[in-house]
Parts: C-alpha cells; sequence; structure tokens
C-alpha cells in the first residue's frame, strides 16, 4: 500500500471534540484526514470532506443536513485505496453547524481490514 503520510497529518486528534454534547469517551485514537466521503440513506445522498477518522467512525464536513439518529451507508474515498472504503451502516452521533460525527455500526470483514490497515499506517507515521 502506497505511504499514507503525505495524505494524513498522522497526529492522532485531541480527544475532546468542539461540538456541544461531544462528551463521550474515545476509546480508538482519531486521526485528522482530509478526503472525500459519499453517504447515502433515508431518501438523501450527499457528499462531504472527511476530517478526522478512527476505526469506531469519522467526522465529516458538509452543507447537507443531516440528523442525529440517521443512518447511512458510507464510501470513504481514501488515497491510496484502489476502491473507496465501504462502511455498510453507520449512524449520526452528533451535528454541528458544517459538519456531524458518524459511528461505523456495520462494517464488512474486508472493508475492516482495509480500514485497520489504513489506520495502522497512520499510528505508524507518527
Amino acid at each position: 500500500m502506497k505511504k499514507l503520510s503525505s495524505f494524513f497529518k498522522s497526529k492522532p486528534v485531541e480527544s475532546t471534540l468542539e461540538q456541544p454534547g461531544a462528551d463521550e469517551r474515545r476509546v480508538q485514537p482519531r486521526f485528522t484526514a482530509q478526503f472525500r466521503s459519499t453517504f447515502s440513506g433515508n431518501k438523501q445522498e450527499g457528499q462531504g470532506r472527511t476530517v478526522d477518522i478512527s476505526a469506531g467512525g469519522c467526522k465529516i464536513e458538509s452543507n447537507m443536513q443531516v440528523e442525529q439518529g440517521a443512518k447511512f451507508e458510507c464510501r470513504l474515498h481514501i488515497p491510496g485505496l484502489d476502491w473507496p472504503l465501504r462502511v455498510d451502516e453507520a449512524i449520526v452521533r452528533w451535528v454541528g453547524a458544517n459538519s456531524f460525527g458518524l459511528a461505523f455500526l456495520r462494517v464488512a470483514p474486508d472493508e475492516l481490514v482495509k480500514l485497520t490497515s489504513v489506520l495502522t499506517d497512520l499510528e505508524r507515521d507518527e
């Protein structure tokens, strides 16, 4: 796999988020990223920019209005991967002005292997 350090900042994001109500405790390290993402579900389809990612979820900046609790299928267009990473089901945990947080609920085993590999590379590049 192509080295990802040129696409991501390999420094973990602080565990507290800027959004109100983000007092949850993070278990996995979260990394700053910038790549395109698409999502669909609940009769909605949109795109945005993933700005951080962990094994359990991600933060997406988007102008699309979503509601907390909405569920989506997501495709994360991660540089260095031949195909977008597919998350079969993710739920909106919080909504900010132009961003929202997704928690990954269902990821196919082969996609989870890819995600784990990406996160391992990011951690190694610290």
